[in-house]
């Protein structure tokens, strides 16, 4: 089986309970899962692997703060594409060789605006169902039940439209000129 599931509901529900055993099981199992949104969110392998790890450090201390015990997916995207961002946001001063700062700033920031355009251009491509859903949901954080009362559509409709719209921006960014497919 190619795709990892999520740990079930009772795990979640113990590890907010703050049993010990099922909150380890509980970042075990949602390591695969948080690796994944970490390589197709983040600008590289390493901030993958260290957004990925910060995630699990916040579900570990934060579960109690997880208000529906199925949500943790969700939750765990946000926190993902949070820390991703955040390392974005960092990249052009850690990465910077000292005596070249200003040069290799200014480069990076237009690397990394040309990446937010190419972002942008995927997002505006979607059917409007999509793109609407992934804005509220994925930028600006929404849950799932005040994304589909917005939107006037059941939350199965509105998790389908999000999977599709994910998909379809995941596959654009790979493909698209700037992508990645080469990695893959």
């Amino acid at each position: 089986m190619a795709e990892s599931t999520w740990p079930a509901e009772p795990l979640v529900l113990a590890a907010q309970r703050g049993d010990l055993d099922s909150l380890t099981a509980l970042v075990s199992g949602s390591h695969p899962n948080v690796r994944r949104f970490a390589h197709s969110l983040c600008a590289s392998p390493e901030d993958a692997e260290d957004a990925a790890q910060e995630a699990l450090i916040i579900l570990y201390r934060k579960i109690g703060m997880l208000r529906a015990s199925g949500a943790l997916a969700s939750w765990m995207f946000r926190i993902v594409r949070n820390e991703c961002l955040r390392r974005a946001r960092l990249m052009p001063r850690e990465r910077a060789p000292v005596p070249d700062t200003a040069v290799m700033s200014a480069e990076d920031e237009v690397l990394q605006g040309l990446e937010a355009a190419r972002v942008a251009r995927a997002i505006a491509a979607l059917p409007e169902d999509q793109r609407r859903v992934l804005i509220m949901r994925d930028i600006r954080g929404y849950s799932g039940r005040m994304a589909a009362d917005a939107l006037g559509i059941g939350t199965a409709a509105m998790k389908s439209r999000l999977h599709r719209a994910r998909a379809t921006l995941q596959d654009t960014l790979r493909t698209a000129p700037g992508g990645h497919d080469e990695d893959h």
